[in-house]
């Protein structure tokens, strides 16, 4: 189930990601015994590893740990962690956001160019802008462009 789990939310991850920026943030393609280069195998396997030693070995410790806490302590820690969440999720969606009408393409661009433009724009914006492309390093610009001019 862990698997199932962890690769249906990459999956739509990707795909709605993809669908808002235009941006493919990691490919699979390459990959053997992938859908649609959105997920694969070789990434399934580990992931569901990884839910299972969460939820058997990691969660019963932490359960212990947070018993010990005063509930109203728990709280205030909980509403400061979704706080910071939104926060980061807002910056970040502002800062994707901010690329959607720039244009990187160019006549005969391929999308390794494009998406190496797209980088040293990030870089040169801000911190924040910096810390996008180390969380993403493997992102990928799609070029809808070429599609379009064939039809």
């Amino acid at each position: 189930m862990a698997v199932v789990i962890c690769s249906v939310i990459e999956y739509s991850t990707s795909f709605i990601m993809e669908k808002l920026f235009n941006a493919r943030w990691w490919d699979y393609s390459n990959n053997k015994f992938n859908i649609n280069g959105r997920i694969c195998l070789e990434t399934m396997i580990p992931f569901g590893f990884a839910g299972l030693i969460l939820m058997y070995m990691i969660n019963p410790l932490i359960t212990k740990f947070l018993l010990l806490i005063p509930n109203v302590i728990l709280n205030v820690i909980a509403i400061i962690i979704f706080i910071l969440f939104l926060i980061d999720n807002i910056i970040s969606f502002r800062i994707i956001l901010g690329f959607k009408n720039t244009t990187f393409i160019q006549e005969n661009d391929n999308t390794a160019e494009i998406t190496l433009r797209v980088k040293e724009a990030l870089i040169k914006k801000s911190k924040f802008s910096k810390r996008l492309i180390k969380s993403f390093p493997n992102l990928k610009i799609t070029n809808k462009i070429k599609n379009i001019r064939k039809k």
